[in-house]
């Protein structure tokens, strides 16, 4: 389903408050950032959960620093809304879906991926216990709400695949784009929504809770590739042709940076991830942060590559998913490079 466009009246207001989330260490590392090669500003959708921690990362260990970049995340509430920063010139960089590359294409708009953070969706779909008792099957969502972080994300995308799985169709259901991290979490809890599909540590805090019976589960390579057919790269570091043309310097620090991060998380023991994330990254209970952690640990790249067969998986998801893309030739091969990750990965004997 195409996310609409923001009118500028509200999507001013949006990234007014976006400007206002962007947590406390990367402000800081910010102002003693390096001047070298300038400003830098990353939109992100929902930046506390699992699927975009290399980007924080990277922020907060001062990788991207340490490559002479200023960068600037601005945090929206859902993929979409962060991809609407990035093609409307309010960010430069979007930390987001893979696939997003491959639907604006189709769109006219030409997005490069220039680094893999996930060779998994890190997305699972729960059912409210409360609401819905007596759930025995993905049709009993018939006429029902379901969450996702923002109309157009990654997790809206993965509800409707799960749907279609099941025989349902889109409009089957109504879907609700509830943000992320706690309004997410109340937004199922309430019963403004009867479903949830969303990342981790929201749906592991549900799981373990007994909110939810999740019903569909992306969060492991093995789970991912049986539901796919193959490796499905995920989060990823995106941003226009005309950036990544103009602007080939910083493009190579964000990609070292992202790689030096993936480096880390490779050896990184819990207790160095506690320390480096802010607490509101853990909602509330460290020891569920650190289990969902463990759960998707395995999905992260471990290099930034792009999978061999990552974009074909990607696209021929999107074409059981919606007409949009079935009677168009994609050229995959402009949706990505692996250029600068092998540069980077020299850089840093990854």
């Amino acid at each position: 389903m195409p996310s609409p466009l923001l009118s500028r009246r509200a999507f001013g207001a949006v990234s007014a408050l976006s400007a206002a989330s962007v947590f406390a260490p990367a402000v800081l590392s910010q102002q003693a950032a390096a001047p070298g090669l300038g400003r830098v500003t990353v939109a992100v959708g929902g930046q506390s959960v699992l699927y975009h921690l290399p980007l924080a990362l990277a922020d907060l260990l001062g990788y991207f620093e340490s490559e002479g970049l200023q960068v600037v995340v601005s945090d929206f509430a859902g993929g979409a809304m962060a991809l609407q920063a990035v093609l409307q010139g309010a960010a430069d960089v979007g930390s987001g879906a893979y696939e997003y590359t491959i639907r604006q294409q189709v769109r006219g708009s030409y997005l490069r991926a220039m680094a893999v953070h996930g060779r998994a969706p890190q997305i699972a779909m729960g059912v409210s216990r409360k609401a819905l008792p007596r759930y025995e099957a993905l049709a009993d969502l018939a006429g029902r709400r379901i969450g996702v972080s923002a109309l157009g994300s990654s997790t809206h995308l993965m509800a409707i695949h799960l749907l279609a799985r099941a025989g349902m169709r889109e409009r089957d259901v109504t879907f609700v784009g509830v943000g992320s991290g706690a309004p997410a979490v109340a937004a199922l809890r309430t019963g403004q929504v009867q479903a949830l599909c969303h990342a981790d540590p929201i749906m592991t805090l549900l799981e373990q809770k007994m909110d939810v019976h999740i019903v569909g589960d992306m969060r492991t390579l093995k789970g991912s590739q049986e539901l796919f057919g193959g490796n499905m790269p995920a989060g990823c570091l995106y941003a226009p042709q005309a950036f990544v043309q103009k602007q080939a310097a910083q493009v190579q620090a964000l990609t070292n940076g992202i790689v030096h991060a993936l480096k880390w998380l490779q050896t990184a023991a819990p207790a160095d991830l506690i320390k480096v994330v802010p607490p509101s990254y853990l909602l509330g209970d460290r020891g569920l942060y650190l289990a969902a952690f463990s759960r998707v640990r395995e999905t992260f790249s471990p290099n930034g590559l792009m999978p061999d067969d990552g974009p074909a998986t990607a696209l021929r998801v999107l074409g059981r998913t919606g007409p949009e893309v079935t009677d168009v030739k994609v050229d995959l091969a402009r949706t990505f490079s692996n250029e600068w990750v092998r540069k980077a990965r020299q850089k840093y004997n990854v």
